[in-house]
């Protein structure tokens, strides 16, 4: 998904006001090395089961299952990452999804097997031109 316009506050400004569906598709994470040689793309949308590394902040190097995908503030939330409130209450901690990388993807859905698939012949394709 690209944004249309080089000016930093247009940016912000459709990133903050854009669509549902569009913002699934702003939320792409880089995948891992092993699954870039096996898939043959960069970066997919984080969907919840998928399996992540987190590469920043206070969680650096763990590794767990994505619980829940907010799409509305951008953030990813996975299994095993809390914070414990001051009266003693554990809250799940938000993580940005430019900050993770998948490392197993969640292959339940029908829908995204097919993209993957278009998507590694179109670079066959590429490849051979």
């Amino acid at each position: 998904m690209k944004i249309k316009t080089k000016k930093p506050s247009k940016q912000r400004k459709l990133l903050f006001n854009a669509l549902h569906h569009v913002r699934g598709k702003i939320m792409a994470a880089p995948l891992s090395e092993d699954l870039r040689r096996e898939h043959g793309c960069r970066s997919l949308p984080i969907r919840s089961g998928d399996t992540v590394r987190i590469l920043r902040g206070d969680y650096k190097d763990y590794e767990g299952k994505v619980t829940r995908v907010d799409r509305k503030k951008y953030r990813v939330y996975v299994d095993g990452v809390t914070r414990e409130k001051a009266d003693g209450t554990t809250i799940p901690v938000p993580i940005h999804h430019s900050k993770v990388e998948i490392i197993k993807l969640n292959m339940d859905d029908k829908w995204r097997k097919k993209m993957l698939e278009r998507k590694s012949l179109e670079k066959q394709k590429e490849a051979e031109e």
